[in-house]
């Protein structure tokens, strides 16, 4: 789905000066549309006429409302009126980004300038960007700021499934309702587990056994051992996953978390499965939009994941902090079976990443079984981060660093080292371990491959959330 970027041009408040400045503003529009077009990731919603008079302020803001745009574009490529901008704030959708596109034979900057100091003795937050909107350095300016602008107003009314409590007395793990609601308009809907037992019941066997025969065609391996993982026991955990995709199109829910531990991986079967493939962009089935899924009930970490998942369009990690390799530097992010498949090729086609996942019988705490959904993660550049609380506020962590690939017989060894059974994400931080262990708030950490530090800092700014950032 693509971000929806409302446009309004602004121009000269006299009627001889605003018809001489149509040509020229129109042009410099365009070049701003047909950069943002180029992304593939935005739909411009340009207003119908450039503001030259306060009615048309308030009119075409209306307008950019009305088709839905999440965020707006004020332009200016010329002198403009200070006071337009300030009335299209009113009624425009924010949060709002002012740009100043090169124009050195008209004032662009001072209108911009202008505007933005108007803008800001009002209390209206803005964001500003300058230049060429074709220079890639720019765009990505640009682009930055939408993305993180859109991902918060795509937050507003969303629903948080989740699913059974506090998990192993993590505190960390449990929401604070009214401060969901308040930063992010965020809804949460409490929910049994037993739903999760009971609906299960409901998902035909031969829905179940066409997946697990889908899985054991294209993975590397499943590790069937007679008693932890059966291929009954891993058609349960498929049946949970459907049951859980059920409820959460039944319930309108947005992002989900599961409890799990110690009910159903004691008494019914662990949630590996269902939690990794609610996080991919796939399943048996084809192909479909992840579903933010957190394990233990983390529900901080699941905002942190949505959060990710908007501002990236990707599917994003969930995991331990579980080890750090002196010998090496990096920390091993290993979780119960958490990890998307996607991590383990960085792939969209799933017999490119399924080759490289094992199924393994889950024994480690689990006495209920069920298959662990094993990989190595796919090297690259990432962007890791967490919200955590202190005193009443949240505070967001931001971490620039990579995932290594040591190659087979190495990431083997380096798996061993911890839990063979389980995925791994080998991640080298940006920041001394010393430093990372004294201040990170959590033993869950996520990310998405790339950067997106900048708009991790955007949206904290917008949501008037601290951060910590290290790159």
């Amino acid at each position: 789905m693509k971000r929806k970027v409302g446009l309004l041009t602004f121009s000269d408040g006299r009627d001889y000066v605003s018809k001489e400045l149509v040509e020229i503003n129109t042009r410099f529009e365009q070049a701003v549309v047909d950069a943002l077009n180029s992304t593939a990731e935005v739909e411009v919603i340009k207003a119908e006429r450039i503001v030259d008079r306060p009615s048309v302020a308030k009119e075409e803001a209306l307008k950019l409302r009305d088709k839905g745009a999440q965020m707006t574009i004020f332009h200016y490529a010329v002198w403009a009126f200070p006071h337009f901008s300030v009335i299209a704030s009113k009624f425009a959708p924010g949060p709002f980004l002012l740009f100043g596109n090169v124009n050195p034979k008209y004032p662009g900057m001072v209108g911009m300038l202008a505007a933005a100091g108007a803008l800001e003795q009002d209390g209206t937050q803005t964001y500003r960007v300058w230049g060429d909107p074709k220079d890639p350095k720019v765009l990505k300016r640009l682009m930055s700021f939408i993305r993180a602008a859109t991902a918060k107003n795509m937050l507003k009314g969303q629903r948080y499934g989740l699913f059974g409590g506090r998990s192993m007395g993590m505190y960390t793990a449990v929401p604070n309702v009214d401060l969901w609601n308040k930063l992010f308009g965020i809804d949460i809907e409490h929910i049994d587990q037993l739903e999760i037992i009971e609906k299960s019941k409901k998902v035909p066997d031969s829905l179940a056994q066409r997946a697990r025969e889908w899985l054991e065609k294209h993975a590397k391996k499943i590790h069937y051992d007679g008693k932890q993982l059966t291929p009954e026991k891993l058609q349960l955990q498929i049946k949970s996953y459907y049951a859980l995709k059920k409820m959460a199109e039944d319930l309108e829910l947005d992002f989900i978390g599961v409890k799990a531990q110690p009910e159903l991986t004691e008494h019914f079967v662990t949630m590996d499965v269902a939690e990794a493939f609610l996080n991919d962009p796939y399943d048996w089935d084809g192909p479909k939009e992840p579903l933010v899924c957190a394990t233990e009930a983390d529900s901080d970490g699941a905002l942190t994941m949505q959060i990710f998942k908007l501002i990236s369009n990707q599917p994003v990690l969930f995991a331990d902090v579980r080890h750090y390799d002196s010998e090496d530097n990096f920390f091993d992010l290993c979780n119960s079976g958490q990890h998307a498949t996607f991590f383990a090729a960085r792939s969209y086609d799933p017999a490119v990443n399924l080759a490289k996942v094992e199924f393994y019988p889950e024994s480690f705490y689990f006495p209920a079984g069920g298959a662990s959904v094993r990989h190595i993660a796919a090297p690259g550049e990432v962007t890791l981060a967490r919200l955590t609380r202190k005193d009443g506020r949240y505070v967001m962590r931001i971490i620039k660093g990579e995932f290594l690939d040591f190659g087979e017989e190495k990431n083997e060894e380096k798996a061993r080292a911890t839990q063979i059974e389980w995925p791994h994400a080998f991640a080298r931080l940006k920041v001394p371990v010393e430093e990372f262990l004294s201040s990170y708030s959590s033993n869950h950490i996520h990310g998405v491959y790339a950067d997106y530090v900048e708009e991790l800092v955007h949206f904290c700014k917008l949501s008037g959330i601290d951060f910590v950032v290290h790159a």
